[in-house]
């Protein structure tokens, strides 16, 4: 969704550098990406090895700055570049693998390659938290605008949750906030009576 031609014009006139996913939403730009690290050697390449959590993943990290063949080029404000992510992770015996494709404003692989990893920390971290605390991801609401809505309450709610400076899970101050109401005075107003 973030991949739109206005969003790289907004960051550019902001005087900042973007990194966007291709997606679907981007058919040609996506398959066009997608042919050419399948058939070209890239020379830009940087690798990331983490350990933790019960799990190995190791990232490469490509990036290609001579994209004049790119028709779609002029139609993207600041294109600079296009960039693929090969992410292997290795957890309880079993081996997942991801590529995805890029475009951005940088031309240095290292920026390139925190961008994207500063980017999907924040983005799993929020989804997993909704996911955990609030089972997000079980919510069959679907009539009218209920879900979106839904969305925005919990979003307010994380960040009242988080807000609070106890020593518990928010999962945990969620909890206690159904049970003590001098506890959810303190977590909606940041007092307690």
């Amino acid at each position: 969704m973030s991949c739109q031609k206005e969003i790289s014009q907004k960051i550019t006139d902001k005087k900042a550098d973007y990194v966007l996913g291709l997606k679907a939403n981007q058919p040609s730009l996506y398959e066009d990406v997608k042919i050419y690290f399948d058939n070209i050697d890239v020379t830009q390449k940087t690798v990331t090895k983490e350990k933790g959590h019960g799990r190995i993943e190791t990232r490469e990290y490509y990036l290609e700055t001579d994209i004049d063949w790119l028709w779609q080029k002029p139609e993207w404000s600041n294109l600079k570049a296009i960039g693929m992510v090969k992410s292997r992770v290795f957890e309880k015996e079993v081996i997942r693998e991801e590529t995805r494709y890029f475009i951005t404003s940088l031309t240095d692989v290292k920026k390139f390659s925190v961008s994207v990893r500063e980017h999907w920390g924040i983005e799993n971290s929020l989804h997993w938290v909704l996911d955990v605390a609030f089972n997000e991801d079980n919510c069959r609401m679907r009539k009218d605008n209920s879900g979106e809505n839904f969305a925005v309450i919990r979003h307010i709610a994380l960040n009242l949750l988080k807000k609070d400076s106890s020593k518990m899970s928010v999962k945990a101050k969620r909890h206690r906030c159904a049970y003590d109401d001098e506890f959810l005075f303190h977590v909606l107003f940041g007092t307690v009576d």
